[in-house]
């Protein structure tokens, strides 16, 4: 069964490349299944060090969103916030309906972000790491903000004691 699920995995990724740099079709998702998918996906690739805490709405808040390229940003995310807490720690999802948009704050319990490189975070080849190119922060803000018409950033961090991305949606 877990070999299936890769290859669907490896269809997904492959879907997704596709789709950069092309205009992808928005279709209507529920943002809770969305996230709870990729809640999965990273929670059995992580160590039992990682607790990943998702708050669902009590209703399903759909959104127009290419479901691939938006897990995409999301999983970077959880990715991210896993390095930041070198694989023991928490990450949280608070979904926060906003009127005519969608909340999404990600939160770890990571090394935290100096205000100084808030901004630098989301500039291709921006790194922290020792592997890797930088691109993953800037792949997803032209993801939610081009694609999606949505908003991502910073919303606070604090060296030492993580950091919360902030994802906006409109309804």
């Amino acid at each position: 069964p877990e070999m299936g699920k890769d290859v669907h995995r490896l269809e997904r990724i492959a879907e997704r490349f596709s789709k950069i740099g092309s205009a992808p079709e928005l279709t209507p998702e529920d943002v809770n299944v969305s996230l709870s998918r990729v809640a999965e996906y990273i929670g059995h690739r992580t160590s039992d060090r990682v607790s990943i805490v998702c708050h669902y709405t009590d209703h399903p808040i759909e959104v127009p969103m290419n479901s691939p390229l938006f897990e995409w940003v999301v999983e970077n995310l959880f990715k991210n916030a896993v390095d930041a807490m070198d694989g023991a720690g928490s990450i949280t999802t608070d979904i926060i309906p906003a009127g005519d948009k969608v909340c999404i704050d990600i939160t770890d319990t990571g090394k935290g972000i100096p205000k100084s490189h808030w901004k630098n975070v989301f500039s291709p080849g921006f790194t922290t790491k020792k592997r890797g190119w930088g691109l993953g922060l800037s792949l997803a803000k032209r993801i939610i903000e081009e694609y999606h018409d949505g908003h991502i950033y910073v919303r606070r961090s604090e060296p030492g004691a993580g950091t919360t991305f902030r994802i906006e949606l409109r309804c």
